[in-house]
């Protein structure tokens, strides 16, 4: 065999086993072409018989994949990809490459996904040896309790809750059913989860809120008597923080979706089916309405209110209620068309710099032609 540094054919073999070795993890056995598309409901183009080893992205796909081309706007793209296969919006027929076209290109992917790398089983349910349960916390059938967690005393979970590792719940906590909580999450005192929230390693439920009172010089902290209330189908992020309320519960509305490390504060409550995006941050007593997205690095201030609907662009700094519906971004925030017009204007300040000093110096050019007795008229 030719050594590979001399032979394309060689590097694109070795560089193929190499792909594969590294995915030994998935194991799964070739299908063809034809299965695939009736497993998806998919129209195939040519090559029926063609085998199929696993299903990868555009970019990083190799030979004996199947990938995805998800907007009509890509078949050129796929002249560059050594996948041997594509899926397709219907009506999309890329050039040289066997496809398969769908109605909806990311659900018929996930499927292919799955037939070559399932989903790992979560294990049986029961509580592991290795974890540790307050005698007096109530753990309904089904529940799984992984090794290393901690549930607190009379903590009660419902049935076909998962409760993986290191996770630590602490006293007088509620979790309600088909609730997963995954690597060490910790929830405080009296927390309350509804059904089927999902909350990610590393989150933290009901840590003290950032309230300080100053008494005689020095920083006193505030009541932290309240707790965290997460509504049905609520999806927590890996390492989002949400604080406790000060007397009463801190809300998140049922089917918000919050990405990784966003904060939300003390006292916040939030709508139903928002989506808060990585690095967010949210001030202490603000609520939102329903349906509200905060993009990346959003912040909004205490004490206001986020309309139904709204949107704030990233880095978005919000210093007052926004209305419903509203476009905001900038800092500080500002409705989209006016933050554009000043965006535009900004950009050609470098051109009014110019032009500024051009008329400067035709005043100059006229104020010495003037002379001084005329240009003291004139200026009287």
């Amino acid at each position: 065999m030719p050594h590979p540094r001399n032979n394309a054919a060689a590097r694109r073999a070795l560089w193929a086993m190499l792909w594969a070795t590294a995915r030994k993890g998935f194991p799964a056995m070739p299908v063809t072409l034809a299965e695939l598309a009736q497993l998806v409901g998919g129209t195939l183009s040519s090559h029926e018989h063609l085998e199929i080893h696993g299903a990868a992205t555009l970019a990083v796909a190799r030979p004996g994949e199947i990938t995805l081309l998800d907007s009509t706007d890509k078949p050129q793209r796929a002249t560059r990809t050594e996948a041997s296969a594509a899926v397709v919006p219907r009506g999309v027929l890329p050039e040289r490459l066997p496809s398969i076209q769908v109605d909806d290109v990311h659900a018929a992917f996930a499927k292919i996904v799955l037939r070559f790398r399932p989903l790992r089983a979560a294990g049986p349910a029961g509580v592991s040896s290795q974890a540790l349960v307050s005698p007096t916390a109530r753990l309904a059938a089904g529940v799984a309790v992984h090794a290393g967690a901690i549930i607190g005393d009379e903590v009660e979970i419902g049935p076909g809750s998962v409760v993986h590792s290191g996770v630590q719940i602490m006293a007088g906590c509620r979790i309600a059913e088909n609730v997963t909580i995954f690597p060490n999450a910790v929830l405080y005192e009296n927390t309350v989860v509804g059904p089927r929230v999902v909350i990610h390693a590393g989150v933290v439920l009901g840590g003290y809120g950032f309230g300080y009172n100053v008494v005689e010089g020095r920083h006193q902290l505030s009541a932290q008597l309240g707790y965290v209330e997460i509504q049905a189908d609520v999806d927590i992020g890996a390492n989002t923080t949400i604080d406790r309320g000060t007397y009463g519960p801190t809300v998140i509305g049922e089917g918000t979706k919050i990405d990784n490390l966003v904060m939300i504060a003390h006292n916040c409550r939030l709508g139903r089916h928002n989506l808060i995006c990585s690095q967010v941050g949210v001030a202490g007593s603000t609520s939102t309405g329903d349906y509200v997205t905060m993009a990346g690095q959003a912040g909004v201030r205490d004490h206001v209110h986020i309309g139904d609907r709204a949107v704030l662009g990233a880095k978005a700094g919000v210093p007052n209620d926004v209305a419903p519906g509203a476009v905001m971004f900038g800092i500080p925030a500002r409705p989209e068309r006016e933050q554009k017009l000043i965006l535009a204007v900004e950009a050609r300040l470098p051109e009014f710099r110019h032009q500024l000093r051009a008329v400067q110096a035709a005043v100059a050019r006229l104020e010495a032609r003037l002379g001084p007795d005329e240009n003291a008229a004139a200026a009287a």
